[in-house]
């Protein structure tokens, strides 16, 4: 059965006042679960000697996942969380692929050769900084140190505004046959306020392109909570996104994380949408998405009903990881270039988030390991307890205790009675075999994740270490 959730299955009228209530009251910091742990719980003890131990004993059966990261971009967008280098020079490129080449080669020869890779994704920065030529040499580096199967998944993140029709046809050629948009909001006040300026016609131009060459999947990303938002100017938004009728959307709420994030003090925080906007312009997202056809997967991302993250939902195959939701949850991931993060089944690590520091170990060792983690027993029965949550919006008490062979409600105590206010505020329900996430609840998922998280409950900090939940 397919899930959809409309404007009147979130909200209906005679309650909007207590879902924005609601809203405000558990607007909290806490984690997007991209993973568990997260990420500011991995230690900087952990060494290069871990990181190729765990590659080589890591399993032969298990697919790979490739991740680049090109952090390079013409403009500094005022929302960007992303670790990214704003620069007009062209030829820090050079140096930075010529790294990527020597890390993929010292990570290759400690992976089975025998693995396929099933997934492969360039994120940003922004990928597409790089000239043609460019985009063509790193993907035959790619090739050169793995194997990719016949039906892999390539894709890659585009920022329209520095595109061109060689970059697209580069990237066709190179053997991509995904590509990923971001749009993030068409008000032209918006757009200003971020510093993003990118016209409807240069969208539709870019659109045009990718369909005639034949890319098999446009995704579009939008943001939601950016400044000079209105629910007006957003409705705008939608029903142009949706004439332009992407494959998937991918619609985030804006991480507003200035102690973080430098640049976004140039953000006023008086044009951030209030709580009842906020709201509002979620309601719309439901709502217009919903109406013409797109199913909502989990916490962020629309699809048509035929695409495989829906089918992937409906069979309770979804699974979440640093590049979102995913059907992949049997890859390993191998991330190369500054701050990505790599994954095995036990294992996370993260490259140096410092250029130079980046550059610097590669040249000395071939990998740039700065911290990682390897998981407890409790951490990988809590990730998936809190995957579940966030993709299949349920945890059955009886099927997930047989696989983990543990007595779910005397493991998950704690969490059970953190849940309690969220049931009674109607976010899920609490029965004897399960928990369910509500059509409401939804909006909260971040909020029910973190009833599961260790962590949060036993490491304290002076300073948020992540973005509002709501």
């Amino acid at each position: 059965m397919i899930i959809k959730t409309s404007l009147s299955d979130v909200v209906g009228a005679s309650m909007t006042s207590t879902l924005l209530e609601l809203l405000q009251k558990y607007s909290v910091p806490g984690p997007r679960y991209t993973s568990y742990p997260t990420a500011p719980y991995f230690r900087t003890g952990f060494s290069e000697t871990d990181w190729t131990d765990e590659l080589a004993a890591a399993s032969p059966d298990r697919g790979l996942s490739l991740y680049a990261h090109i952090p390079f971009c013409d403009t500094l967008c005022h929302f960007c969380g992303c670790n990214m280098v704003a620069t007009r020079d062209y030829s820090k490129t050079q140096p930075y692929l010529a790294y990527l080449d020597q890390e993929m080669a010292h990570t290759a020869q400690r992976v089975d050769p025998g693995r396929m890779v099933h997934q492969l994704h360039w994120g940003g920065g922004t990928p597409t900084y790089l000239n043609p030529g460019d985009i063509r040499r790193l993907m035959d580096m790619m090739r050169r140190h793995f194997t990719l199967a016949a039906d892999a998944e390539i894709s890659c993140e585009i920022d329209p505004r520095e595109l061109t029709r060689e970059h697209l046809v580069a990237l066709r050629e190179s053997g991509f046959n995904r590509v990923s948009f971001g749009v993030q909001d068409m008000d032209p006040d918006v757009q200003q306020a971020v510093n993003r300026i990118q016209s409807q016609t240069l969208i539709q131009q870019v659109l045009d392109w990718s369909r005639e060459l034949g890319f098999s999947s446009i995704n579009l990303d939008l943001i939601v909570g950016l400044p000079k938002q209105t629910v007006a100017s957003f409705r705008h938004t939608l029903e142009q996104v949706t004439e332009w009728s992407p494959d998937r959307l991918a619609v985030f709420a804006y991480a507003h994380v200035p102690w973080l994030k430098k640049h976004q003090r140039l953000i006023k925080e008086e044009d951030l949408p209030d709580s009842a906007t906020r709201l509002g312009l979620q309601q719309a997202v439901n709502e217009m998405l919903g109406a013409v056809g797109y199913v909502n997967i989990g916490l962020d991302h629309f699809a048509r009903p035929d695409d495989e993250l829906v089918r992937a939902q409906q069979n309770k195959t979804l699974w979440r990881n640093f590049q979102g939701y995913t059907t992949h949850k049997d890859c390993d991931i191998l991330a190369f270039g500054v701050s990505s993060i790599s994954q095995t089944a036990d294992v996370y690590m993260q490259n140096e988030k410092n250029l130079k520091r980046y550059q610097e170990r590669i040249a000395a060792t071939g990998l740039a390991v700065e911290r990682g983690l390897r998981l407890t027993r409790d951490d990988q029965i809590r990730r998936d307890a809190i995957t579940r949550v966030m993709c299949d919006l349920e945890l059955d008490f009886a099927t997930f205790g047989q696989e983990w062979n543990i007595a779910f409600t005397d493991y998950f105590a704690d969490a059970l009675t953190d849940l309690r206010p969220l049931a009674d505020d109607g976010l899920v329900t609490v029965v004897s075999d399960r928990i369910s996430v509500t059509p409401r609840g939804r909006l909260f998922l971040r909020n029910i994740g973190m009833c599961f998280d260790r962590y949060l409950k036993e490491t304290a900090s002076t300073q948020p270490r992540y973005s509002r939940t709501a």
